[in-house]
């Protein structure tokens, strides 16, 4: 196998707990309405604790998920995600009491919230700078199209039967168990190795089979050089890394005030709720997966060519046309094929901006030796949003509609369009260690 393949191969296989990421995540969407009729407890309570439940666990992971990162290692920490999806598919599928569903659906949460972390962190370690972007990219591919499967195996699965929620839930235990078994082949990050394990025979091994004609020594010490320099003790909150730290945040912050996850979690509601019978809905759904899966191809090819931010610049424009038309749409009572449309021109816009760029460039802007927990910070941001958003969703509904929902995502998108322009800086093609220095220099001007 040539290094690239290899390199390939180790990034898709790593990239598959972004499947089970996208697959679990959204699956959810297809069991909402039959769990708020199983267990009908009130629309917080179904917000809260059955919808959100995964996402509150997604959140836990995303906080301490850089600690097994870190002492355990990339590939440790992703063996023991494969390991929670499993047990959390297989042990929502035979509950029969939502607080016993609402903690498997919580412990898959933390290996969503986990993998945000570990997965990003791994690739951007064993990448050439050149092909970074469309790498670590990969993962976000991954998780689109888990999204798209989990929306075909809703739609499938949904006349089955009043218990097609149970096999909903529970198939994702098949691919959790191959992506499981798939990690034991891959390597330990050589930098975690030299900056963590100490281990410098296994990163000269790994560095080895990365780039045959690689000056490994060269390497090595290029990297410990850098290391070198770093106070020990220090940590992301550190005035140093005031400037990657606030550009994790903000990025995080704009993806989910865009409403993506809000939208995923309840497509099948929204498009009822504008006028489609049930099962137009969940068949609207697949399109918005097909969406998904066609912009981030798109992305993919271009964020090595175009760059982070001029991605970024595309999303942020697409955004505030789609929302702003969503909302319309709401306001005057547009009823039909018109919102699932202007819905895929959002789902567009999300793909091939926010989508392809947030874990790579989260993955780009922190030191070695604080990736994980830098990494840990952008995603517990997002993550918390994820899960207090869509919480809220059905409430917000009721309370003040769906057209003003939209349109507070769509004004947001207009701030996340000035970050861009004033703030984020372009990664591409930069080595970890050069961008590292540059952001320090930024942040001390």
């Amino acid at each position: 196998m040539n290094p690239n393949t290899r390199i390939l191969f180790w990034s898709i296989t790593v990239a598959l707990a972004g499947f089970l990421f996208g697959f679990d995540t959204v699956v959810i969407s297809g069991a909402d309405l039959s769990l708020q009729k199983l267990w009908p407890r009130g629309e917080v309570f179904h917000g809260f604790v059955i919808m959100a439940s995964a996402l509150w666990g997604t959140v836990l992971g995303a906080i301490f998920g850089g600690i097994p990162t870190d002492k355990l290692g990339r590939k440790q920490t992703l063996l023991w995600i494969g390991v929670f999806y499993t047990v959390s598919a297989l042990g929502s599928a035979l509950a029969n009491d939502p607080w016993v569903f609402a903690f498997f659906r919580f412990l898959g949460g933390l290996g969503v919230g986990a993998s945000t972390i570990a997965a990003p962190a791994y690739v951007s370690e064993i990448a050439p700078p050149g092909n970074r972007g469309k790498l670590v990219a990969l993962y976000q591919f991954n998780i689109v199209f888990g999204i798209l499967i989990a929306f075909i195996s809703n739609y499938l699965l949904s006349g089955i039967g009043a218990e097609a929620w149970r096999w909903m839930v529970g198939v994702e235990a098949i691919p959790a168990i191959i992506y499981t078994l798939l990690v034991f082949t891959v390597p330990r990050s050589p930098r975690w190795l030299l900056t963590q394990s100490h281990n410098r025979a296994e990163a000269a091994q790994t560095l080895r089979l990365i780039d045959p004609t690689l000056d490994v020594e060269q390497e090595i010490e290029r990297i410990l050089a850098h290391e070198a320099n770093t106070t020990k003790g220090e940590h992301i909150f550190s005035k140093k890394y005031r400037f990657p730290l606030i550009l994790a945040f903000l990025i995080a912050f704009f993806n989910q005030f865009s409403g993506i996850n809000a939208f995923l979690y309840y497509a099948p509601r929204i498009f009822e709720t504008a006028g489609l019978e049930a099962r137009s809905a969940l068949l609207s759904s697949i399109g918005i997966g097909v969406t998904n899966l066609i912009f981030t191809l798109v992305g993919l090819s271009l964020i090595d060519r175009l760059g982070r931010r001029q991605l970024m610049y595309i999303g942020s424009f697409g955004y505030i046309v789609s929302l702003s038309l969503v909302a319309m749409a709401f306001f005057f009572g547009w009823q039909g094929i018109t919102v699932p449309i202007f819905l895929f021109l959002f789902i567009a816009a999300h793909a091939i901006g926010q989508g392809t760029v947030i874990w790579v460039f989260i993955s780009e802007i922190f030191p070695n030796h604080l990736r994980a927990s830098g990494q840990a910070f952008g995603s517990s941001t997002h993550w918390v949003l994820a899960a207090v958003i869509p919480s809220l969703v059905p409430v917000l509904f009721v309370r003040i509609g769906a057209g003003a929902v939209f349109a507070i995502f769509a004004a947001m998108m207009v701030l996340q369009l000035l970050f861009v322009h004033k703030m984020m800086p372009e990664t591409k093609g930069v080595p970890l260690e050069e961008l590292e220095t540059q952001l320090l220099r930024k942040a001390a001007l």
